[in-house]
């Protein structure tokens, strides 16, 4: 801490010429200073009690400004109760912000902002290793998205109605031959959708068992968990002749996605560098989008097969993207953050030249703040009681809010219940599935656009953006259904009319896929620090998977009782999230992660969490030390 004070006095020295350091200091910080300033001269980087050559002008200029000024080495200490301790402690911060507002910022992540606004990062780059890696580990989010197409799809094939949820079959209908049957209801079953929102029950609960995994043996053990379980769970759905085991069956694919979602945006976080992190952890997203448009062009087909088995080659198929996860994580290599998280230094290091690229002398940057990193991991032997302290409120509150609200956008009831939705609205079969189609295919390309993006334009105006057309979106949704089909549910939709509602979704589904569909993965991901990540990412899952469930569970029976006003309701939603992302998310474009401390202490709210100025290591005030500019030790 001191260090930091010194360096925000040097910087004050060169414009004022004077400086008065003043520093908050307890034992424990003495000791992280020595730390600091042996890890600093380690890398090039000069202590500010050190003098070279590049200080030498400013130590002059100071001389002559003030002939009287002398080298000194005088420290006055002030009791930490004393009301001078106070006040020294709010001089202190007024000097830091307004040394810090024309300053570089160094980062401890090895970045540096300067008043440009240009970043050095660490030494490499993006090789080879790396994307093969990420592209590899992204695979995960295939099964997740597949999943999410193919169970609206089959859903709304009359076969597998007919077999397996016959009252539901009967209701549809009754309603097609105009039998007074209300277009709201006519798939509103509690049985029907328990298939569906199965999956995300189990899927929270074993992201919560995947953190362990995770922290133990590592991330890529915990996505060939998944990829295995997910594997069992596709021959009990395709060889269903119940019920029961087309739910057993989604139980186990619930638990496959839960250890992919929990450990795929981790590993990713870990492997990019920083200035790429953002378009490497997307492409979780858009294997995910993916997913949704390969399962529904599957839909799209096997409805078309004669004898009324399609579905089952569509439950089936799922094979295909958890055995790509199965045997590629058996490939993959381990994160530099995963190998010193387990205690193994050495491999740590050889794979961190490896995956940046560069000489052993080119990541000793880098590899001595991932060590601090992992030390600082390895201290906390729990980490879902460390989660909950105060210092760690800001990723906390967005662990848990962010997934929460990609939920409420109403996303997944547009993406897994779009045949159904479409087949509601008065589309035939075939038609549903191919506006499924549609819509999958602008989800996929407009994640690409998030891609190529964010880490250029920035997380929060992709969010801002994708939140405005989201909201339009909503309402002009809610507003064609009601217009057309009123409170009753009754009436026949026009060609016209459903390319029209068909349009307007996808700019719905354009906005979400480049905002909120990709960003809801990455932001947590990337904020946590290393001893709290996995139980971050394990918070992250399971609330998205609950909500998951509450939306998928409750959609079809709210349809059918609030008509066309649940949108304008998952509309109301979307400006709460966007309000939310407008105050309180900080931008984190370009931050290394081992450095995200910073953002949340320069952050207007969540800086009272986290600015831990004047605390020593139980928690109290530390002693105010007063030093001067001069102070020097040869």
């Amino acid at each position: 801490m001191c260090t930091r004070v010194c360096d925000t006095a040097n910087t004050v020295e060169r414009k004022h010429k004077h400086v008065v350091g003043i520093g908050v200091r307890s034992k424990s910080e003495q000791d992280l200073q020595l730390r600091s300033q042996a890890n600093k001269s380690t890398h090039g980087v000069p202590s500010p009690n050190h003098n070279t050559n590049a200080d030498q002008p400013t130590t002059q200029a100071l001389q002559q400004a003030s002939p009287d000024h002398k080298q000194t080495n005088r420290r006055i200490v002030f009791p930490s109760s004393s009301i001078v301790h106070h006040l020294l402690r709010w001089f202190r911060r007024s000097v830091h912000r307004r040394a810090a507002a024309t300053s570089n910022v160094a980062m401890a992540g090895g970045g540096v902002v300067a008043p440009s606004g240009r970043r050095q990062d660490y030494p490499g780059g993006l090789t080879p290793f790396v994307l093969m890696a990420c592209l590899v580990a992204s695979s995960g989010g295939l099964i997740f998205g597949y999943d999410i197409g193919i169970s609206g799809g089959v859903t709304s094939m009359d076969p597998f109605l007919r077999g397996f949820f016959p009252s539901v079959y009967q209701k549809q209908l009754q309603a097609e031959a105009g039998g007074g049957g209300s277009q709201y209801c006519k798939f509103d079953s509690q049985l029907l959708t328990l298939f569906t929102s199965s999956l995300y029950v189990a899927a929270l609960a074993s992201s919560l068992m995947a953190a362990s995994v995770t922290r133990a043996f590592g991330r890529k053990w915990s996505m060939f968990a998944g990829g295995i379980t997910f594997l069992v769970g596709c021959v009990f759905n395709g060889a269903a002749v119940n019920v029961a085991m087309l739910i057993l069956g989604r139980v186990l694919l619930g638990v496959g996605v839960g250890f992919a979602n929990q450990s795929v945006p981790v590993y990713l976080s870990e492997m990019a560098p920083a200035r790429m992190r953002g378009m490497l952890n997307n492409g979780f997203q858009l294997m995910i989008t993916l997913g949704v448009f390969f399962a529904n062009l599957i839909n799209y087909g096997t409805d078309r097969i004669a004898g009324g088995w399609g579905w089952r080659l569509s439950l089936g198929l799922a094979a295909v993207p958890a055995a790509i996860i199965t045997i590629g994580s058996l490939f993959l290599p381990d994160t530099p953050n995963s190998l010193l998280e387990r205690g193994r230094p050495e491999e740590a290091r050889r794979m961190l030249r490896r995956v940046r690229g560069v000489d052993d002398a080119d990541v000793s940057a880098e590899y001595d703040d991932l060590v601090a990193a992992g030390e600082a991991s390895r201290a906390v032997s729990h980490p879902w009681r460390d989660i909950l302290r105060r210092k760690h409120r800001p990723q906390l509150v967005m662990a848990v809010a962010i997934p929460l609200f990609q939920q409420l956008t109403g996303i997944n009831v547009i993406m897994f219940y779009a045949p159904v939705l479409f087949k509601t609205l008065g589309f035939g079969g075939g038609a549903s599935l191919m506006s499924a189609v549609i819509t999958g295919l602008v989800n996929l390309v407009s994640t690409l656009v998030s891609v190529f993006t964010v880490d250029r334009v920035g997380r929060r105006a992709l969010l801002l953006e994708g939140g405005a057309q989201m909201l339009a979106g909503q309402l002009a949704v809610g507003a064609l259904i009601g217009t057309k089909f009123g409170w009753s549910g009754v009436a026949t939709i026009p060609t016209g009319y459903a390319v029209a509602v068909v349009v307007v979704m996808c700019a719905y589904v354009a906005g979400f896929a480049w905002s909120w569909g990709p960003l809801a993965w990455l932001v947590p991901s990337e904020v946590m620090p290393l001893e709290i990540r996995p139980a971050g990412q394990s918070i992250t899952v399971a609330v998205n998977m609950l909500m998951t469930f509450a939306v998928a569970q409750a959609f079809l029976p709210l349809l059918c009782r609030l008509k066309f006003v649940l949108f304008f309701a998952f509309a109301a939603f979307v400006v709460v999230m966007t309000l939310f992302v407008a105050f309180f998310l900080p931008e984190t474009k370009g931050v290394p992660i081992e450095d995200m401390a910073a953002v949340w202490k320069a952050h207007w709210y969540w800086k009272r969490f986290v600015d831990d100025d004047g605390e020593g290591a139980d928690g109290r005030g530390g002693d105010i030390e007063m030093g001067f500019a001069g102070d020097a030790k040869n």
